[in-house]
């Protein structure tokens, strides 16, 4: 075979090597110890649980660049499970909106586009006009939806943060943490995991309907990770001089879900390495324990002094989750149920007792259990009806 072919091939492997580098990481087994992060903040989070897997200087506030803008499709999707508005509902772009610099969809003033469209623009090509425009249409101005923000983000907990405008351009004061971050990312993608059915898209089209006519616009996906991290699954990327390079990613492996938040790394090839680096650590070193029944179904407990005996109990969510190392062994959690003394009146909603997890003996969660329906205190009348019930040995009428 002459030189060419074998330079021909050779170039070929070359090419296909350089391929498989870029577009597949193994999956690695490494410990916390062996984390030397270049990247200031971070932080590793379960979802289901809130269980924090690493962290480091999670609390120090930085400047979140467009990862702002998890916050801004928080309070798009909290509009929309209100019933208040509708994926097909249509956005006006203002002026001021429109006038957004940095990453942006390059929407004209008075163009028109439905919400869907503008979550798409907002989460794959982070459009800054989107984010603008899509805060306005919800609290009428970008100062009144950044209340929101921050209203929404005290409920959550968000003790270090505050936002300046619903799209991450820098502004003094507007800061946040690692751990506000997880938070906020674990509040949109739990609570509403149709986030995913749009983060997870590639490529996009939307049209721009103009004085001009209309022409397409093509969006691309500001986090690569979906194509270079198997289990990526989200969720926003972020960037600016000030903020450095940031992420709040989302990934899902073997029924495990991780989020990982990186502030501040000095290139975009560092801040992917290390959110690689979080989630194969997370990955290899954890697993969740899951009870999907807390509690038997039509369980009762006593009550004294009611119109009837017993009330039912159900629990406050329909199952148990909690992390477990690789080294624990799920077949030792327990479970034990814990009581209330009830005397009536007991109201349907009220916590009666609790189910509580044990790993080892140690306490490891629970849930709490509530009266499934509401007992009346027992009056004079009742307590002769049912002497009389008993001496006579009738039976007493079934409770409704």
């Amino acid at each position: 075979m002459n030189r060419t072919i074998w330079k021909g091939i050779l170039g070929s492997l070359v090419m296909l090597s350089i391929v498989i580098l870029e577009f597949y990481h193994p999956a690695i087994s490494v410990q916390a110890e062996d984390f030397v992060l270049e990247s200031p903040s971070v932080i590793l989070m379960e979802p289901s649980t809130g269980q924090i897997l690493y962290e480091k200087n999670a609390d120090e506030q930085r400047h979140p660049a467009s990862v702002t803008k998890v916050m801004t499709l928080l309070l798009i999707f909290d509009e929309l499970d209100s019933g208040r508005m509708n994926l097909t509902d249509i956005v006006t772009i203002s002026e001021h909106a429109a006038s957004m610099g940095g990453s942006q969809c390059f929407f004209e003033a008075g163009e028109t586009q439905t919400v869907e469209d503008m979550i798409k623009c907002i989460i794959i090509a982070s459009g800054n006009d989107a984010a603008v425009a899509m805060g306005e249409h919800i609290a009428g101005s970008e100062g009144a939806f950044v209340q929101r923000m921050n209203e929404r983000a005290k409920e959550l907990g968000m003790n270090h943060t505050n936002f300046e405008n619903a799209c991450g351009l820098d502004a003094e004061g507007h800061l946040t943490t690692a751990r506000d971050i997880a938070i906020m990312s674990r509040e949109l993608t739990v609570k509403y995991p149709a986030i995913f059915q749009y983060s997870t898209i590639w490529m996009d089209t939307i049209t721009h309907v103009t004085r001009r006519g209309s022409s397409d616009f093509g969006l691309a996906n500001t986090n690569k990770l979906l194509k270079t991290y198997p289990y990526c699954t989200g969720l926003k990327t972020g960037f600016t001089n000030e903020a450095g390079f940031s992420i709040s990613a989302t990934a899902t492996k073997d029924g495990i879900d991780l989020i990982a938040v990186v502030m501040g790394a000095p290139t975009k090839e560092v801040r992917n390495q290390e959110v690689c680096q979080l989630f194969d650590y997370g990955f290899a070193n954890c697993h969740l324990y899951q009870d999907e029944q807390v509690l038997p179904d039509n369980t009762r407990i006593p009550v004294a002094k009611g119109t009837q005996e017993t009330v039912l109990c159900m629990p406050e969510s329909t199952g148990f989750n909690c992390l477990l190392t690789r080294e624990q062994n799920p077949a030792e959690v327990n479970k034990e149920w814990n009581y209330s003394e009830l005397t009536a009146p007991v109201s349907e909603g009220d916590v009666i007792g609790e189910a509580v997890y044990y790993y080892q003996g140690e306490r490891i969660g629970a849930v709490s259990l509530l009266a499934a329906e509401t007992v009346e205190p027992i009056t004079y009348g009742v307590c002769l009806q049912r002497m009389v019930y008993r001496i006579f040995c009738v039976a007493e009428p079934a409770s409704e």
